[in-house]
């Protein structure tokens, strides 16, 4: 099935500049943290396939059941998977930023994408095609073993999503889905919704209105119509009660990749 127009990333016009995050690493400057860590051999068979994509917010990546065309590793902004089934219940059960990519279906060898992939934060991402990821992919088992091990990574955020989904208070999730949103766009202030945060947590606005203000009146953020601010993130971390750092933990332990990050931004 054609994707229609309005969901297609474009590529930014002549001379247009996308602003990166502001991150260096101390491996090899790259944006993206799982580039990062990747060999200089796997670096080169990757960097003539890659073309510099926006994301918009609202833009659809990809869609349940469709080919997946591309795969988009984020430099900044954020992409929200989210999970559909067939009466179209929507929830959210991962996200990806600067620390990973989407396609990961197609590294497992699906053609078809189980999850919708969907920016909620605008920036960009280096985009390679699948047909071209196959293509190094069958040169190099370091490159696979890379990819397998963020799959792997993705796949414990989604086990501690439904952890969180099943037996955490709303408190508690939205504590942990901002921090994670906090880890992603390294802003204080995040740009979002109440209608995502409903998504986020697979709520109603009204949980998601009672749940901020507990988190405001704890002092720990505050909330305006279309934003959020971090006050206190290690307060947020207490208020997430242990449904946060499992993931982070994982990917430290099994991808590394050590980064300087801005003074503003919070440790």
């Amino acid at each position: 099935m054609k994707v229609p127009p309005q969901s297609q990333p474009t590529r930014p016009r002549a001379g247009a500049e996308i602003e990166s995050a502001p991150l260096v690493s101390r491996y090899n400057h790259a944006a993206n943290r799982l580039l990062a860590v990747l060999s200089p051999a796997d670096r080169e068979l990757m960097r003539p396939n890659f073309e510099l994509v926006p994301l918009e917010v609202r833009q659809i990546l990809e869609r349940p059941g469709e080919p997946t065309s591309h795969a988009h590793f984020v430099e900044s902004g954020l992409v929200s998977m989210i999970g559909v089934n067939q009466t179209n219940h929507r929830i959210e059960v991962g996200m990806v930023g600067y620390e990973g990519m989407t396609g990961l279906g197609f590294v497992l060898g699906a053609e078809r994408s189980t999850n919708e992939a969907l920016v909620q934060s605008s920036g960009a991402a280096m985009r390679i095609s699948t047909k071209a990821l196959r293509d190094v992919m069958a040169i190099s088992p370091t490159l696979i073993d890379t990819l397998l091990r963020y799959v792997h990574v993705f796949l414990v955020q989604a086990n501690q999503t439904a952890v969180a989904a099943g037996c955490g208070k709303i408190h508690e999730r939205l504590a942990r889905g901002l921090l994670m949103w906090h880890d992603r766009v390294r802003d204080d202030q995040l740009s979002v919704t109440h209608d995502f945060l409903a998504l986020l947590l697979g709520v109603q606005r009204p949980g998601v209105t009672v749940a901020l203000h507990e988190l405001e009146g704890e002092g720990l953020i505050r909330s305006t119509r279309n934003m959020v601010r971090i006050l206190d993130r290690s307060g947020l971390q207490r208020a997430a009660n242990g449904y946060y750092g499992g993931p982070e933990a994982a990917y430290d332990h099994l991808i590394g990749g050590a980064l300087v990050r801005p003074r503003s931004y919070p440790m």
